[in-house]
């Protein structure tokens, strides 16, 4: 099911409204005299990395840092939304199933407006720094054994409204244990195969079976784009690159695209004069346990054991 507006003859005087998700509020299923919940979320940065595009021979690189939201990832943008509209139907509790930037995202929101907040998380493959803001805002956790699945249309909406005059080529990156998507793309068809047991240090983005992998394929095939699947080598590497180069922390699941981005110029399938846009969906401090792939000469760096959620359930 996906939600359609009236798009033609609407003139609304968008430019002179503060950047943010609610600057679009006649786009968004929320009724005008409704109070939103909100966190002054979206207007995250626009980097032009200068740095690693010299590295890549791309003059024209650029990173959409949605790591700059308030929880710390892109997830904020929705939640907004969905809380505001729950609060809109008069609804007093929330509830999500969640690899981690939905569940710590709801929590917030829910905290800000009041509402009980429960969440449903696969047990012991969810980030550490995700599960402390669920914690930190008193969220009720609920572990499901198992691997666990969660269960693109603005830029079409915004070229339609002439807010844009353009729709920019997709591409999309996954990780080689985890990218049903990447290779129903690849092979043409227009179902997913589902991974039964996705693997990879990106927690983000282990998920075996997508809910919205026809949109994604979808997406993809309209706007002529291209999809591939880097190793998680290549993903720690783009994210310590990434970092090192241009001040811009984030986490695994993001690096994917810049990953993504180094193995589609190599294969020649990306030209390097193009304008590239890469979004890097949350910040690195969400999964500190990667910390300890990069050590330095003479250091060493202990990132606590935040596993038993329980214990530090406990100590807060």
């Amino acid at each position: 099911m996906e939600v359609r507006f009236e798009l033609e003859g609407r003139k609304i005087p968008w430019k002179r409204r503060q950047l943010s998700v609610w600057k679009y509020r006649e786009l968004l299923p929320v009724h005008r005299n409704q109070p939103i919940t909100t966190l002054f979320e979206g207007g995250t940065g626009l980097h032009h990395c200068q740095r690693l595009g010299k590295r890549l021979s791309l003059r024209k690189l650029y990173v959409k840092n949605e790591g700059e939201n308030p929880t710390g990832s892109f997830k904020d943008r929705g939640m907004t939304v969905a809380v505001s509209k729950a609060r809109e139907l008069g609804k007093r509790r929330v509830i999500c199933a969640s690899t981690g930037n939905t569940s710590a995202s709801l929590s917030a929101y829910a905290a800000r407006a009041g509402m009980e907040c429960t969440v449903f998380i696969p047990q012991g493959k969810v980030a550490s720094g995700k599960m402390l803001q669920v914690l930190m805002h008193a969220a009720k956790i609920v572990q499901v054994k198992g691997n666990f699945d969660p269960a693109w249309k603005g830029f079409k909406e915004f070229h339609e409204l002439d807010i844009v005059k353009d729709r920019p080529r997709m591409m999309g990156i996954q990780a080689e244990g985890a990218a049903p998507i990447v290779r129903a793309f690849k092979q043409k068809r227009k179902r997913i195969r589902p991974v039964t047991n996705p693997q990879t240090v990106a927690t983000a983005i282990r998920i075996g079976s997508p809910v919205n992998a026809p949109k994604v394929l979808n997406a993809l095939n309209e706007s002529e784009g291209l999809a591939e699947m880097v190793k998680d080598s290549e993903i720690l590497n783009a994210q310590r690159e990434l970092a090192r180069l241009e001040g811009i922390f984030v986490e695994p699941a993001s690096a994917a695209s810049i990953a993504g981005l180094e193995k589609l110029l190599q294969a020649g399938q990306i030209e390097r004069s193009d304008l590239i846009v890469c979004v890097t969906t949350g910040h690195g401090l969400k999964d500190p346990s990667v910390a300890n792939s990069f050590q330095s000469p003479g250091y060493t760096l202990n990132i606590g054991d935040l596993s038993s959620l329980t214990a530090l359930e406990k100590s807060l």
